[in-house]
């Protein structure tokens, strides 16, 4: 079995720079983060909404988790968990808005779509200075096959 010594410790004090720490920290995850504000339930399906104003349409079809509910318990859906889940205290359900939404095929497919659009264009620093250096040798260099 391999031993895994913890990286931060527990019983450091609580001083003023720990706590802006930990409220920095906060604030950067929960800029990152899922944010939905408010859910509602029309004709077969749950639309969640974000801080942006951006919505997802969810057919509730695809998730067992919602079978036997009624109009009244998808009236009582919130938004729980940090803006994360949608939960419904009296049915005990903490539903992940994230874990719904990756069970769309066609959501999964533009999500993808867009993160590698977005990924694409980013550029290091490295990568900058060797397309410099390759522009100034004449672009980028032609592969050579090797012939064994």
């Amino acid at each position: 079995m391999k031993t895994i010594k913890a990286k931060m410790l527990l019983d450091r004090p609580v001083t003023e720079a720990v706590l802006d720490e930990a409220i920095e920290r906060g604030k950067i995850r929960h800029r990152s983060a899922l944010q939905a504000t408010a859910v509602t339930f029309q004709e077969g399906c749950i639309t969640v909404r974000f801080e942006d104003g951006t919505g997802v349409l969810l057919p509730v079809k695809h998730y067992p988790e919602f079978d036997g509910f009624e109009a009244k318990d998808y009236a009582d859906l919130k938004v729980g968990l940090s803006g994360t889940a949608l939960c419904n205290e009296e049915k005990d359900l903490h539903v992940s808005i994230a874990g719904m939404i990756s069970v769309s095929k066609p959501l999964m497919n533009m999500a993808a779509s867009v993160i590698s659009s977005r990924n694409g264009r980013q550029s290091s620093a490295a990568k900058a200075e060797a397309a410099r250096a390759n522009g100034k040798k004449g672009g980028r260099p032609r592969k050579v096959e090797v012939i064994q």
